[in-house]
C-alpha cells in the first residue's frame, strides 16, 4: 500500500518539483497539494493522508501554526517540515508543534523520499544541517522556553501573522469573524507581551520567528 502524501508550499515551482520527484516512487502517492495554510487544513480534512509535507513560511496560517491545528484534529497524521531556514529556533518550534521531521529545502530533492519512508515507519528524520539543534536541546544546552511565540495565545498568533502580512484591522476582523475593536485589543496585547512598538517591529518579529514570509 502506498504512503499517502499531501504537499504544502506557497511556491508553485517547488510544489511541481516535489510532486514530480515523488511520483517516480512506487510506494508514495501524492494525493493533493496546497499553497497556503488554510488550503492545507481543508486538503487534509478531505484526503486524510498519512503524511503532510509542510513549508514553514506559508502566507496566512504559517506552517508551524498549521501543524499545531492539523495534529490537534488528526493526532495520527505525521508532519514533515520543509524550510529554507536552518536556524535553531525554527527547527525547535516546528518539532514542538509536533512535526516528525525537518528538511532543508536545498537538500529536499535527495532526502524527501527517504524522510517519508523513515517517518512512515514511526521514526524521526532531520536534515544533517539541523540535527545538531535538536541534539543540543535534548542535552539541555538550549531551549526555546520563554521564547516569545509561546507567550501568545492561538488567536494572538493569528492576528500577528495577518498584521505582518499587511492586513488592516477591518480585514483581519472579517477573516477571523471578530470585531475591529477586538482586533485592536489583540494588537495592543501582542505589542505589550512582546515589548514591540509599531507595525514595522511586529513585521520584523513575525519574519524572524517564521510566522510570515519576508
Amino acid at each position: 500500500m502506498s504512503i499517502r502524501i499531501v504537499l504544502a508550499d506557497d511556491h508553485k515551482m517547488i510544489l511541481a518539483a516535489l510532486r514530480s520527484l515523488l511520483e517516480k516512487e512506487n510506494d508514495i502517492a501524492v494525493v493533493g497539494d496546497a499553497a497556503d495554510g488554510t488550503a492545507l487544513l481543508e486538503l487534509v480534512e478531505r484526503t486524510a493522508p498519512d503524511i503532510a509535507v509542510v513549508d514553514i513560511g506559508m502566507p496566512g496560517i504559517n506552517g508551524i501554526e498549521a501543524t499545531r491545528r492539523l495534529l490537534a484534529a488528526r493526532p495520527l497524521l505525521k508532519v514533515i517540515a520543509l524550510s529554507a531556514y536552518t536556524d535553531k529556533r525554527f527547527v525547535l518550534e516546528m518539532m514542538e508543534a509536533g512535526a516528525r521531521g525537518y528538511l532543508v529545502k536545498a537538500s529536499a530533492g535527495e532526502e524527501l523520499p527517504r524522510a517519508i519512508r523513515t517517518i512512515a515507519q514511526g521514526q524521526t528524520y532531520l536534515s544533517p544541517e539541523v540535527a545538531g539543534a535538536v541534539v543540543d536541546e535534548a542535552r539541555g544546552h538550549g531551549s526555546i522556553a520563554g521564547h516569545a511565540p509561546a507567550k501568545l495565545g492561538p488567536r494572538e498568533r493569528q492576528v500577528l501573522t495577518l498584521l505582518a502580512d499587511g492586513n488592516s484591522s477591518s480585514e483581519i476582523g472579517a477573516q477571523l469573524h471578530i470585531s475591529v475593536s477586538t482586533v485592536e485589543v489583540h494588537r495592543r496585547n501582542i505589542m505589550r507581551k512582546l515589548n514591540l512598538h509599531g507595525i514595522a517591529e511586529l513585521t520584523k518579529y513575525a519574519i524572524r520567528e517564521g510566522l510570515t514570509s519576508p
